[in-house]
């Protein structure tokens, strides 16, 4: 199934955006490179300009953008597992918060596990209304357990010329594992696995 193509089914599409950072060091010895991906879609907004209670044209079919997000970022990491990941997104200023929030419900995150390899963790997010070039720090944390204290992170996402005021930025994250140097303690992925 060709994910893009059912998302553009469904909503409005003005376009696909991402980003890849490849980060090798913090200040420390270079050692393994902790890679993370943010994508995203910007649609045109159902409800900009007026308030309704029934928020389903965003809801109902947004399977499709967490299957498409989700292909995208791990496609964008070259082939590494997915040890972390994160939602949100931009309402542009005709829209509100909660049109964001509708398009990455239960019904957008249960695709986006599928697409990652798989979840048990809540699937940190941030959401707010902004102009066109607002940045949003997608929240990054481990995808089977939200307690590793090593794998809270962010990345900056931004679309220059999105959303505009009646459209949406929808947008996911994904990394390769910890924080480069992370050392602050805390749950370890290794004792997650020795649980399981």
């Amino acid at each position: 199934m060709d994910n893009s193509a059912a998302v553009e089914k469904h909503y409005e599409v003005r376009g696909w955006y991402s980003t890849v950072h490849e980060i090798r060091h913090d200040g420390g010895q270079p050692g393994d490179a902790l890679v993370k991906a943010a994508v995203g879609v910007i649609i045109k907004n159902p409800y900009a300009g007026k308030f309704v209670s029934d928020l389903s044209r965003l809801t109902g079919p947004s399977a499709a953008i967490g299957h498409a997000l989700g292909e995208r970022a791990v496609a964008l990491l070259g082939g590494r597992p997915v040890e972390s990941y994160g939602k949100g997104g931009i309402a542009g200023v005709a829209g509100e918060q909660e049109h964001v929030v509708a398009c990455v419900t239960t019904v957008f995150g249960d695709p986006l596990r599928q697409q990652v390899g798989g979840g048990d963790a809540w699937i940190s997010s941030a959401s707010k209304v902004g102009s066109a070039g607002t940045s949003i720090d997608i929240p990054l944390a481990h995808k089977d357990e939200l307690y590793i204290r090593s794998h809270y992170d962010a990345i900056t996402f931004c679309v220059p010329d999105g959303p505009r005021p009646d459209e949406i930025l929808v947008c996911i994250a994904a990394a390769t594992g910890p924080r480069v140097h992370q050392r602050v303690g805390g749950k370890s992925v290794a004792e997650l696995k020795a649980a399981v």
